[in-house]
């Protein structure tokens, strides 16, 4: 929450009394709003009335911006940056740039909007409901959504629910016209058209906003009314099979909707209570741009060679590891497609199984119902299994079980949440396996990120100081050599100048110095040290390799990978 010095302004000159002073401010932590919102939402001021007051207490102009004609990209300014800073650049003068506000006094959203630009900002005030209409005449966000659904339904102008799916597909719904229906489509077909990995529907105090997970970044897509709320929520559940009149309780459930005659998409729903109604996260699952080829993934030649080894093997463990959202699943999928053959038995245990595959077992796991970790890797060493994929090592059972049968003649695949590459094996220490075991098992450990690519259509040289390159762990010969670029933002990449990820990963293979530092009980710091010497990229040099050749910008790389001691 930010406040400025509006609030003290007001109260000095008599506009509002402490008590109202203390419950904005109160409110405004609860709910997030902006200080000018929740004046005007209580009634205390008239919206005009408010920048009336606001241009004369700041000696600045008052201007009608349903009048300016706004050029667009006149800076660098991303609109999410404009939305977070409530302000928009209308006219650019040389180094001089005039910037519609509402409040003149967040001081620190004027320095980011000027740091940004690159140039100094004229200020002057608009009210906020024309800033945010100004908002959506550049960002178009529903237009776009709304080419994007005809766009999407072009083959088929039905959404449908392939759970009831007959030989005579069934629609959605058959009242096309319901306005909620027609918005949640509309979310839900906008997520695809845009690439987005995540829905996210949050309930505030006054407000619904949805928001989209795209390359690894929320970006606010829309706000809509309170009121729609509970009808969007319901709609969704029923969509998922969810119990509509559970409120109190978190739910989860999974949609498949047909969206076209050749696509059909997974949603994941997660529905969580929160102080103001439910909260809804749905995770896309898109089958047709699952990449399942470990060469398109982003790994250096040599790291594709030693997991390629290891994988092959007839037995021990293989572990990824990193956080949410990192790419482990597509990696760990990519590698059990490269070895699904007739003559091999794959069992995997998943929570949830997010794809399905031809020609390989896949197992649920409902902890509701007792299928736990532990229970479904002990069913699969009777199913007769050459390779067996864990979907996640949480605690000492199944990690005892997966070391087992990595030393009994399978092969073992499994992910877990660690910082890095060297940090797993004392992880898996800490939980309790001997660490000969650990030492013995584990063949090869791949710590991985996902980093957002420049925009190819926007992207051009940007200069860095050298300074920062070795500062950041370029090496000082290096450093002259990379060749920095970042993107400056297009509608191709909606201003972000950002557009696709690609994977940054440290593969370390236990090598015989490494295995014996495991036996010694070193702890991460001397494992990685050893590992370096043996020739295993960090994750920070990884991303650094890929802010040489021009792919990554160093903010980026900066951004999703910490510095090497």
């Amino acid at each position: 929450m930010k406040v400025s010095r509006l609030s003290d302004i007001l109260l000095k000159s008599k506009k509002i009394t402490p008590d109202q002073q203390t419950d904005i401010l109160r409110d405004m932590r609860l709910s997030g709003d902006t200080l000018i919102h929740q004046l005007v939402h209580k009634k205390i001021f008239d919206d005009k009335e408010l920048a009336q007051f606001i241009s004369k207490s700041s000696g600045r102009p008052l201007i009608d911006l349903d009048k300016v004609d706004i050029p667009r990209n006149i800076t660098k300014l991303s609109i999410a940056i404009m939305r977070t800073n409530m302000a928009i650049p209308i006219q650019r003068r040389g180094s001089s740039l005039t910037i519609a506000v509402v409040d003149p006094y967040d001081i620190a959203a004027l320095d980011e909007m000027a740091f940004i630009s690159g140039c100094q900002a004229e200020v002057k005030i608009v009210t906020e409901s024309q800033l945010m209409r100004a908002f959506e005449r550049i960002d178009g966000t529903e237009e776009k959504l709304k080419a994007a659904m005809a766009d999407l339904e072009a083959d088929d102008p039905e959404v449908i629910d392939t759970r009831e799916e007959t030989d005579d597909a069934t629609s959605l719904v058959k009242a096309e016209e319901a306005p909620i229906v027609k918005l949640v489509n509309l979310i839900f077909l906008g997520a695809v058209k845009r690439g987005a990995s995540d829905i996210h529907i949050e309930p505030y105090e006054k407000i619904l906003r949805v928001r989209y997970r795209i390359d690894g970044v929320l970006q606010e897509i829309m706000q809509q009314s309170k009121s729609k709320q509970n009808a969007i929520v319901s709609r969704i559940k029923v969509l998922a099979t969810l119990d509509i009149s559970e409120r109190r309780l978190p739910q989860d459930g999974r949609i498949k909707l047909k969206i076209s005659k050749t696509k059909t998409i997974d949603f994941r729903v997660s529905i969580l209570p929160t102080l103001f109604g439910e909260k809804v996260v749905m995770r896309l699952l898109d089958a047709s741009n699952l990449q399942l080829n470990m060469a398109d993934l982003g790994y250096a030649p040599q790291e594709l060679k030693w997991f390629r080894e290891k994988i092959h093997q007839p037995y021990g463990m293989v572990l990824v590891t990193g956080p949410t959202g990192s790419g482990k699943t597509v990696s760990l999928y990519s590698a059990i497609a490269e070895m699904n053959k007739p003559d091999v038995n794959i069992c995997t245990a998943e929570d949830p199984v997010e794809f399905n595959f031809m020609g390989i077992n896949q197992v649920n796991i409902n902890v509701g119902i007792g299928l736990t970790f532990p229970i479904a890797l002990r069913s699969f060493l009777r199913q007769d299994p050459d390779i067996v994929l864990i979907g996640e090592i949480r605690d000492q059972e199944t990690a005892e079980i997966g070391i087992k049968a990595a030393l009994t003649g399978h092969l073992v695949l499994a992910t877990l949440h660690t910082n890095d590459a060297p940090s797993t094996m004392t992880r898996l220490i800490n939980m309790g396996i001997e660490s000969f075991l650990v030492g013995s098992a584990v063949e090869i450990v791949t710590a991985q990120r996902l980093a957002r690519t420049n925009c190819k259509n926007c992207t051009e040289p940007e200069v860095i100081p050298i300074e920062a390159l070795i500062e950041a762990g370029a090496a000082p010969e290096e450093a002259s050599s990379y060749k920095t670029m970042h993107g400056v933002g297009c509608s191709t990449c909606n201003d972000t100048g950002y557009k696709g990820r690609t994977g940054l990963y440290q593969v370390m293979p236990i090598f015989p110095e490494i295995r014996e530092a495991v036996y010694a009980g070193k702890n991460s710091d001397e494992i990685t040290k050893i590992a370096v010497k043996c020739g295993v990229q960090t994750l920070r040099m990884a991303a650094l390799g890929k802010v040489k050749e021009g792919k990554l910008s160093l903010e980026e790389c900066l951004r999703v990978t910490v510095g090497d001691e």
